[in-house]
């Protein structure tokens, strides 16, 4: 009933169109009702009258009858078009929350549920759902009313006979609720089937230059036909059940009309009922089964958008872990102050990530994150935006705990560069304004010079109107990063992050990048991560993270001259040995 309730809510925007499409169903079914009723008038009562009164009354049976199916035609027109048209706005309203829905959830979502999955939910699951929207209440209001209107005149003709009719029904309708609840699991199988292969699909789609760089086609191919094939046994067990749910009920209308036949000749012989009334009784007997075979055809609808519904509503109904608080308030004339209290974290509760972190940062001023990979270095860039709460402690900007502000104003008081730049499908001008939807081409412009990227795209055939590909990947890692610089330039945060955004750049990029990195952190607070300690020698403050926490920290110089961890890294670096390999044994021996 709750998931019921959450689908008619999809109506409430359409209660017009709804009441029409169901008034039009109304007329549909009263004229099919009509017609063997007039057959059964006409039958009574032509044989007493003469050829001209028969003839004047086919005239007027024609154009009532006439008027009658052109009315049928407009309901019809109306139901099959407006009622499509309301169940595909209900799809896109489902859809757009969905989407919406997305939006709001936070990284550890993302963490535990795979892209592939999310677009099977958001696209195949609910067309089923907008085809229950439309065709479900329709459905059931005409065969409903078809059955009820057809019994009722059926009892009028010979309630004998229609008694064991309404027999074989109910054995039919015990058959079909039995097979229905079979049927039930496939389709919820089918759901997890088909997004296994969404999810298959993607993940191969988007490593694809991973897949060819190995030459593992083979391997893609084989990872695909298990999930493939997996799919197709689940739709297998679902035909066999479908088939054996359709051919018990098909034997079971066989066996309505042989019932009839048996025990209408039965009554005639003994004199209860009129070969005539039969014939009539015949009529009605197949208004009377062809609904039960539209509902039949409905349970199978009915299962497949059930199903889809209630997976959209596993996503729906799920609470977003990060959310503004209820007296949040916006961050107005940021300064950039940030402290870092007693932060402890990790993830679902098992072994902590961060432990006891204390952290001060002046106005302006930059520290650099150094350390081995896993020691929690991005966790603790990501903690500053939210985009994970912190287990313990808090954090705090210009001295107000960063949970008692907007999400909104937190992050736009944040910018980050990242060292897997993530570019849109469009124009580096898109891009680029992404950082500040809006922004007038000269802002634009402005941006690309600070980021040392202007002369490269202006140098281009389409200029600043260049497509980048997916992701991307027509430009050079150098020149994406500068374009995702160029992104945060825009958005003028006064809080900076970035998260290793050389280290993946060949020795000319990054000195390239370098400067504009160096021209980005004017005059903002800056944390950065950082492998290649040349880029962060004239940091305000270095701090050493490893999985103990904060080992050392201090200027450059002053770590150099504390002659531990970090000065002995510092040394081996530029002798071109490994940083993780090297910090991770310093951090063990201290």
């Amino acid at each position: 009933m709750h998931i019921m309730k959450k689908f008619m809510n999809y109506y409430k925007p359409y209660r017009t169109v709804f009441l029409l499409d169901m008034i039009c169903a109304l007329v549909i079914s009263v004229i099919d009702l009509a017609f063997p009723q007039i057959l059964n008038y006409l039958n009574n009562t032509f044989y007493l009258q003469t050829k001209e009164a028969i003839l004047d009354s086919l005239v007027w049976l024609g154009v009532g009858l006439l008027i009658m199916y052109i009315l049928r035609a407009l309901c019809r027109y109306y139901v099959t078009a407006q009622g499509h048209i309301m169940g595909a706005r209900m799809e896109s309203d489902m859809r757009q929350d969905l989407f919406d829905q997305f939006e709001r959830l936070s990284f550890s979502y993302y963490d535990k549920n795979n892209t592939g999955e999310m677009m099977s939910k958001l696209v195949s699951d609910l067309f089923d759902i907008s085809e229950l929207a439309h065709h479900g209440p329709e459905n059931v209001f005409i065969s409903l009313l078809k059955i009820f209107g057809s019994f009722i005149l059926l009892m009028y003709i010979h309630v004998g006979l229609t008694l064991i009719l309404i027999g074989v029904t109910i054995l039919m309708l015990i058959f079909s609720l039995f097979q229905n609840r079979k049927m039930q699991a496939t389709f919820m199988d089918n759901r997890r089937k088909i997004a296994g292969v969404n999810a298959s699909l993607q993940d191969s789609l988007a490593g694809i230059r991973v897949v060819k760089s190995f030459a593992n086609e083979d391997i893609e191919r084989d990872k695909f036909a298990h999930s493939n094939q997996m799919f197709l046994q689940s739709k297998e067990n679902n035909y066999y059940r479908m088939g054996l749910f359709h051919a018990g009920n098909n034997f079971f209308q066989g066996l309505l009309y042989l019932t009839i036949l048996v025990a209408g000749g039965y009554f005639i012989a003994m004199g209860n009922l009129e070969p005539v009334a039969l014939a009539t009784y015949a009529l009605y007997v197949n208004i009377f089964v062809a609904p039960i075979e539209v509902l039949v055809e409905f349970t199978e609808m009915f299962q497949k958008g059930f199903s889809g519904f209630k997976r959209f509503l596993e996503v729906v109904e799920t609470k977003p872990d990060i959310v503004d608080a209820p007296d949040a308030k916006e961050l107005k004339e940021v300064h950039g102050v940030i402290d870092y209290e007693d932060v402890c974290f990790s993830y679902n509760d098992e072994e902590k990530v961060l432990d006891h972190i204390h952290i001060h940062i002046d106005a302006g001023k930059s520290i650099a994150l150094v350390g081995p990979s896993g020691g929690g270095k991005t966790t603790i860039c990501s903690l500053l935006p939210r985009f994970y709460d912190v287990t313990h402690g808090s954090i705090k900007v210009d001295g107000k705990d960063i949970r008692s502000l907007t999400l909104e104003s937190l992050r736009k008081a944040i910018g980050i560069v990242q060292q897997d730049v993530y570019l849109f499908t469009g124009s580096i001008k898109e891009n680029i304004a992404y950082g500040k939807p809006g922004a007038s081409d000269e802002e634009i412009i402005a941006a690309a010079k600070k980021a040392n990227i202007h002369e490269f795209i202006v140098s281009l055939p389409d200029g600043y109107d260049t497509f980048v590909g997916e992701r991307g990947t027509r430009l050079s890692g150098g020149q994406k990063q500068r374009i995702s610089i160029a992104r945060v330039f825009l958005k003028d945060p006064k809080i900076l992050i970035l998260d290793e955004a050389t280290s993946a750049l060949d020795n000319e990029s990054e000195r390239h990048i370098q400067k504009s990195l160096e021209e980005l952190a004017k005059n903002r607070t800056t944390i950065t991560i950082a492998h290649r300690l040349s880029t962060i020698r004239n940091a305000d403050e270095i701090i050493v993270i490893s999985e103990n926490g904060q080992e050392e920290r201090g200027t450059h110089n002053e770590l150099i001259a504390l002659n531990g961890i970090y000065a002995n890294y510092y040394r081996l670096q530029f002798e071109g040995l490994d940083f993780d390999e090297d910090m991770t044994k310093q951090i063990h021996m201290k």
